[in-house]
């Protein structure tokens, strides 16, 4: 049996937009951010339960959250790390002692991209039945500069760049035997989950699913503005 589980990163505690509490919990058309992500999951038949990494701090808002809106999947809610890297090994350690008859894939998410399309989603689970590390990306349409000390040292050809996106998928067995051999790595930095099974295993191939330009990371004031102007239209 397969069973399809979300992680809903959402460990950060800085605030952002002169606001009080982090930007997962500003509030879009009479809902915090992570309430429209969850509802996404919530909705989404493929998905058989989520998870919700958060910091210590917002455990209590979480927890109401998911009660007041019945978000029926969210079946654990894990204390967050220091770090990305440290919220994704909460997760992988919430599930390391899963039953050996269940084959457990694990599908991390940013909590603030809150317009991550069934589509899209459907389409990360379908292609981790032939692959154990799937990622999202779109194609890069403005030019890069690799810059060092404020000076272009290198213009990559954008045909072979793409820019991140989440849902980042694996089989927990991958995933984990990535962060297993990262621990060992004293230089050891990462800000996704892909760059982590990228570089500790070489030998997995990666497979990009087209992710969408409307799957945006709430990170700037403007993109509230942005987000708004969606949800009007739906």
């Amino acid at each position: 049996m397969t069973k399809n589980i979300v992680i809903i990163l959402a460990g950060g505690s800085g605030t952002r937009f002169g606001g009080e509490l982090p930007k997962q919990f500003v509030m879009i058309a009479g809902k915090s951010i992570i309430e429209h992500t969850i509802s996404i999951f919530q909705n989404a038949k493929i998905i058989d339960e989520i998870a919700v990494v958060i910091n210590k701090n917002y455990k209590k808002k979480i927890e109401s959250i998911v009660e007041k809106n019945n978000f029926t999947k969210v079946k654990k809610i894990i204390q967050g790390g220091a770090d990305r890297a440290g919220s994704s090994i909460s997760a992988i350690n919430a599930y390391e002692d899963a039953k050996k008859s269940e084959n457990i894939n694990l599908i991390f998410h940013d909590a603030v991209r809150l317009f991550v399309s069934e589509a899209i989603i459907d389409n990360v689970v379908d292609a981790l039945k032939n692959y154990n590390a799937v990622g999202v990306a779109i194609p890069v349409t403005n030019t890069i500069f690799e810059v060092k000390e404020k000076k272009i040292q290198n213009i990559p050809n954008r045909e072979y760049l793409q820019q991140a996106q989440t849902p980042q998928a694996f089989n927990l067995s991958v995933i984990k035997k990535a962060y297993e051999k990262a621990k060992n790595d004293e230089n050891f930095v990462a800000t996704d989950d892909c760059g982590v099974v990228n570089k500790y295993l070489p030998n997995e191939q990666i497979y990009l699913v087209a992710g969408d330009e409307t799957n945006i990371k709430i990170t700037y004031e403007l993109d509230i503005f942005v987000a708004e102007k969606v949800l009007e239209t739906e």
